[in-house]
């Protein structure tokens, strides 16, 4: 089956451009013009991935995806203006999955949409690798990608999920912010390295005590981060 993307912006020819194009790549489209319609379109169909403005009426693009994420994990891309707070739109109180400034080449946006379902697909099928990782009281579910701390459920985005896996399955091996764009999000970040830190921080505030003081994921200064040695 195609794969059901919902793009969202209040600019028609935006909205009419990207339809056209990635339909031709073989995905199903629908569309949304404001944040309320958005969220009336994510509550009534299945998607697998939003393509979300962040100027929006009714309801901004930020109100859309905390919408979302009560709900879904499902990966969103955002769209933003340049000089957007980006710690904020990938941070604490949003989560989305990836970001990508206007103007904008279609080329690249397809690119971060393959890389999505890429990402997706390789942890689906890795069904020949052990599937339950357990540190500490941490219990992490590679099959339904849940992870239980102290036997209560963490909520993760699904970048999240990756980097947590990743670091979990290579306990003491460090990864500069460079090999986890190239690893993680597979494909060239453009150089823009916060969006790592942004995630390593938002990841830890969800599964550490004390994020100050982590028990899973450190920083070796000057180098990278790596997990706690098992």
């Amino acid at each position: 089956m195609p794969k059901k993307i919902l793009i969202v912006d209040d600019e028609p020819a935006i909205v009419k451009g990207l339809s056209f194009s990635l339909k031709q790549d073989g995905y199903e489209i629908d569309a949304a013009y404001d944040g309320e319609e958005a969220i009336e379109r994510f509550n009534a169909n299945p998607y697998d991935l939003v393509i979300l403005d962040v100027m929006l009426p009714k309801l901004n693009g930020l109100g859309v995806l905390q919408r979302i994420r009560e709900q879904s994990n499902v990966p969103v891309i955002m769209l933003t203006a340049k000089g957007e707070d980006m710690d904020k739109i990938l941070g604490l109180d949003y989560g989305a999955d990836d970001y990508i400034t206007k103007p904008f080449n279609i080329l690249e946006l397809k690119a971060r949409i393959k890389a999505v379902f890429r990402r997706l697909t390789d942890s689906g099928n890795n069904n020949n690798s052990e599937q339950l990782i357990q540190v500490k009281n941490m219990e992490i579910n590679l099959s339904n990608r849940s992870v239980m701390i102290d036997g209560k459920e963490v909520n993760l985005t699904a970048k999240e999920f990756d980097l947590l896996q990743l670091f979990a399955s290579n306990p003491g091996k460090v990864y500069s912010r460079e090999s986890l764009l190239e690893i993680v999000w597979k494909y060239d970040y453009l150089g823009d390295l916060r969006t790592v830190d942004v995630h390593i921080r938002r990841l830890r505030e969800k599964i550490e005590k004390n994020p100050s003081q982590p028990e899973f994921i450190f920083t070796k200064w000057g180098v990278g981060y790596y997990f706690a040695d098992k």
